[in-house]
């Protein structure tokens, strides 16, 4: 039987994403997709769950306006969520998967999520990236 990490990297290639980064024995990988806007996406597999976070932007600013955009935001996504870093700084498209049960459909919406997401609010996140 493949082990976790395994399941997840052939979903990725069966899914066509490049696998820029392969450390199997930490269960981390860093994946694109650019035409759907997924660029340094990191996996990280660590049972029982898969970790995907993606960094959307820098910012120096504790913008009132600008975090409660992004948390309304939150509402709208099918999975994953905004987050902040432990600084404050940077904000990133987090989601976190149970990974024993993990099928190909569950990872790909997941997925999907991210990429619907840059595409719909791409022109707020560009402005929220200048404040």
């Amino acid at each position: 039987m493949k082990n976790h990490y395994q399941v997840v990297k052939d979903y990725l290639l069966e899914l066509n994403y490049t696998i820029r980064v392969d450390i199997p024995e930490d269960g981390v990988m860093v994946i694109d997709r650019e035409s759907d806007g997924i660029k340094n996406l990191i996996i990280g597999c660590a049972a029982p769950i898969l970790i995907m976070e993606q960094l959307i932007y820098q910012t120096s600013s504790l913008d009132a306006n600008m975090f409660i955009a992004l948390l309304k935001k939150n509402r709208d996504m099918v999975h994953g969520a905004f987050v902040l870093d432990e600084t404050g700084s940077k904000v990133i498209f987090r989601d976190t998967l149970q990974i024993e049960n993990l099928d190909l459909n569950e990872l790909e919406a997941s997925l999907n999520s991210l990429s619907l997401l840059l595409s719909e609010y791409s022109t707020q996140i560009l402005e929220f990236s200048k404040i």
